[in-house]
């Protein structure tokens, strides 16, 4: 028996810090703007046109991401306001622009109007301008009904991620209408690609669930078809959205995404509210179809019991030989930020450094996430919430060790720099192929991550010459 008197060192229990951006300023901003992301929940609406009250640069810009991200062109409208408008106000180019959309298409059914900064600051009233819109519209189209949502969305505050909730929000108040139970479910991922679309539909289908996802964007990854025509819009409904007031219930998965929209259906229309962590990850993905079964006593089926497995066998084969201990970065969404950082940990990656944009630093202190991850960490985590691009930079020169990033392309000059690998998630990703329509949800979302995070690894290791002998013996 040794005679060493060395002190045995206590394990220091794991830290988990919430703080804001250190800087008033944004540098290399990681989030864009409210009206970006009501564009995006407009443009998941069939026959919707949003129309932008700003400047034209407010929808121009927006449109040009959603081309390099979806890598297809998108109807958005804008009501083109220039100097003149900042001193008389600018509600006549919202009555010209509504009557020219309902003129040039026949179709249109919705119409979201959509304030920018400078129209907020000036202080349209928006409200008042729909109401004028609307006896317009009944003297120039009788027995037509075009439905105008109002949605607030000034650039000084919040973010894309707000103003989707905004908008979606606004869209279901103005058009959902109280009727006969339908027996279906509202189902509302939030702000994700075509591909986890696709993958929740799949999944809902194997149930034998009857369900509407809000929005449904499949046709965003839209065919080329032998007419040659391309066809690029969302699958959603005016029928769907005045039919989730008569739902048994909505499933939430986006805490700050379409959590506002299932509270509203809940107070107005009493439709139960389901709120669900996102399915990234095993876990994630068992709660929510457990959800899914408890809500509408449809069983599992086999066939996802054995997705499952192959996921979980898929994940075996990388945890603990190549990601065990590895440190992770990740910014982006909340919601998908927190459900990556526990994919992560499923996997024995650990995510050290979570950055997440918006003003809202009370709301992320009540996120139950936050404690769950705690609880199960065994290493510091901080979270910066407002967060920028510049946060992640700082922190790496400062010393922070990585063997990962994880968020859109907008990082991926940090990681060049850096000479760190770095997994494409999120939106934009727009410097790879075909992102868009891969699912990042449920067991074959995680199975896929998993291997791309591997391969990333790999390549890495390869290109640096790390220890690639490893993969001799894999």
């Amino acid at each position: 028996m040794s005679d060493c008197n060395c002190e045995v060192a206590e394990n220091k229990p794991a830290e988990v810090k919430l703080v804001p951006r250190e800087r008033a300023g944004i540098i290399n901003p990681m989030y864009d703007c409210q009206p970006a992301g009501a564009q995006y929940a407009g443009i998941g609406v069939k026959d919707c046109i949003p129309l932008v009250h700003g400047g034209q640069g407010c929808t121009m810009f927006v449109r040009l991401l959603f081309a390099q991200h979806f890598k297809e062109n998108f109807d958005v409208a804008s009501t083109s306001l220039h100097e003149d408008s900042a001193v008389f106000g600018g509600v006549k180019r919202v009555e010209q622009g509504v009557m020219v959309l309902a003129q040039r298409y026949p179709n249109l059914r919705v119409i979201p109007i959509i304030t920018t900064c400078s129209t907020e600051i000036i202080g349209d009233d928006i409200e008042g301008t729909i109401r004028l819109c609307q006896r317009a519209l009944a003297e120039a189209f009788p027995g037509r009904t075009i439905h105008l949502a109002p949605v607030h969305t000034p650039s000084f505050k919040g973010s894309h991620v707000s103003g989707y909730a905004e908008c979606m929000k606004s869209m279901v108040k103005t058009i959902a209408k109280k009727g006969e139970p339908t027996g279906k479910l509202n189902v509302f991922p939030g702000w994700v690609n075509p591909g986890d679309v696709m993958l929740l539909k799949e999944y809902l289908s194997k149930m034998e669930v009857d369900a509407t996802v809000f929005m449904d964007t499949e046709d965003f990854d839209s065919p080329m078809l032998p007419g040659k025509t391309i066809e690029t819009h969302g699958r959603t409904t005016v029928e769907d959205i005045e039919d989730s007031a008569n739902a048994i219930g909505s499933l939430s998965l986006a805490r700050y995404e379409s959590g506002s929209t299932t509270k509203l259906l809940a107070d107005q229309f009493s439709v139960p509210d389901y709120p669900v962590d996102t399915p990234y990850g095993i876990a994630n993905t068992d709660a929510m179809l457990r959800k899914i079964s408890e809500i509408t006593g449809k069983p599992i089926p086999e066939s996802l019991v054995r997705e499952r497995g192959i996921a979980l066998d898929a994940l075996a084969d990388l945890a603990h030989m190549f990601f065990a201990n590895k440190k992770v970065a990740i910014f982006g969404h909340p919601d998908l930020v927190f459900g990556l950082a526990k994919f992560c940990m499923e996997v024995e990656l650990e995510p050290v450094l979570l950055l997440i944009g918006d003003d809202q630093g009370n709301k992320y202190k009540k996120d139950p996430r936050i404690a769950e991850l705690k609880a199960a960490a065994d290493f510091d985590i901080e979270i910066v919430h407002n967060a920028d691009l510049w946060e992640l930079e700082t922190r790496i020169k400062k010393g922070l060790k990585l063997d990962l990033i994880m968020g859109h392309s907008k990082g991926r000059y940090v990681a060049i720099d850096a000479n760190i690998p770095m997994v494409r998630v999120g939106f934009p990703t727009f410097d790879r192929a075909g992102l868009y329509r891969k699912p990042t949800m449920g067991y074959k979302g995680a199975m896929e991550l998993a291997e791309t995070i591997a391969n990333t690894i790999f390549a890495h290791m390869e290109y640096t010459r790390n220890k690639e002998w490893i993969l001799n013996t894999w």
